[in-house]
């Protein structure tokens, strides 16, 4: 299975699906054959806009399987990144901006999540914690500003904890059930003092912890898979790593440290591993970080994990770089199926 933050959001509702059905778009064309190379059993992508009836994933779908996989299953949900709130969410002082939505978004659905699945997945059954509110996850790290809450006890009232979403979609693989634990966190930056964004990411994290903990009802038996972007760096980001470091030390969960292959040199100053690296923001951004992630439950067998990063200066890098800033992660599961 892979996870990929593809970047395909675009400035308006529908635009999406104009750029993929023209057949036209460098960037879509591109993502295509990064998939197409990889050839995942199992999909998750970030960024990637939502629409009611699916239709601008179901044409990525069939874009995809024109030089690459098939994927018969879909799953989407609304994403909480552009929906209106009526209130000052970051305390600028002005309302119906991006950043007074649930997450930050032009329009309800932009910069969505979806899953798309060579193998059934059980829509019926999947959770979702999309609508949690921040200040009711245990111990959650709501900002303050002289005191008081920000930007405003009557915003917290209403402030969803995801950024874009926290599911659980079971999918089923011969005879053996897994959950996939999908989500899109905030990145920690982009606000001030209050370390709003910081301290959001933080939680957003913390919620898979609690969620295994049975805090949000009982999780099932099966084993599961957590994957997305969690935009966090255990030894470089911005944040607080601490979140992260302690995510992938939870026993119930196994790192299996997807890497890129040959001798890599980080940047400078670069405090984590380069190979492990996800994502390359080009100047004056942060630069390489480890921000993706897949998560196997430390039940389940893992054969081999990669990122795709193909060789400098090759054709297929310069694809890679046209699809997206972020790096596809992928990590081959054994299962016992029958």
């Amino acid at each position: 299975m892979a996870t990929y933050n593809v970047e395909l959001d675009r400035d308006g509702p529908g635009l999406l699906l104009r750029d993929i059905l023209r057949g036209e778009d460098p960037q879509v064309a591109a993502v295509a054959q990064v998939v197409a190379r990889v050839a995942p059993d199992i999909l998750v992508l970030q960024r990637v806009d939502y629409d009611l009836e699916l239709q601008a994933l179901t044409a990525l779908r069939d874009m995809l399987a024109e030089s690459g996989p098939e994927y018969p299953h879909l799953f989407a949900l609304r994403p909480n990144t552009g929906m209106a709130t009526g209130l000052d969410l970051d305390g600028d002082g002005r309302v119906a901006e991006p950043r007074d939505a649930q997450g930050y978004g032009e329009f309800s659905g932009q910069r969505g999540m979806a899953v798309l699945s060579r193998y059934p997945l059980e829509a019926e059954k999947a959770r979702d914690f999309s609508a949690l509110l921040w200040r009711d996850l245990p111990g959650a790290l709501l900002p303050e500003m002289d005191g008081a809450p920000f930007p405003s006890p009557e915003a917290q009232a209403i402030q969803r904890l995801s950024t874009v979403g926290h599911w659980v979609v079971p999918v089923r693989v011969g005879d053996t059930a897994l959950d996939l634990m999908v989500f899109h966190a905030s990145p920690p930056v982009f606000d001030g003092p209050e370390d709003r964004n910081g301290r959001r990411n933080h939680d957003e994290l913390k919620f898979w912890q609690h969620y295994l903990d049975g805090q949000f009802g009982a999780p099932s038996d099966a084993p599961f898979v957590l994957l997305g972007d969690a935009n966090l760096d255990p030894a470089d980001s911005d944040g607080r790593r601490v979140a992260i470091a302690e995510l992938l030390s939870d026993p119930r969960v196994q790192d299996p440290r997807p890497m890129r292959a040959g001798d890599v040199v980080g940047d400078p100053g670069h405090r984590g591993d380069p190979r492990l690296d996800t994502v390359e923001w080009p100047a004056p951004g942060p630069g390489a970080l480890r921000i993706d992630y897949i998560l196997p439950s430390a039940d389940l067998r893992v054969a081999e994990a990669g990122i795709y990063w193909p060789e400098e200066g090759s054709e297929a890098a310069e694809i890679m770089r046209a699809a997206s800033r972020h790096r596809l992660i992928w990590v081959d599961l054994q299962l016992d199926m029958q």
